[in-house]
């Protein structure tokens, strides 16, 4: 679980509990293309 998702939980601010599943979702979109280049090679 990223720091970002503990904080915004622990605080309740749904403005930065938004903000950081928005963040992680970034992320694994970019690790399943890496994922995807990988398989390629």
């Amino acid at each position: 679980m990223n720091h970002m998702k503990v904080r915004n939980e622990a605080t309740g601010n749904e403005s930065l509990k938004a903000e950081g599943q928005k963040d992680q979702s970034k992320a694994d979109l970019k690790n399943a293309g890496e994922n995807i280049q990988d398989a390629f090679k």
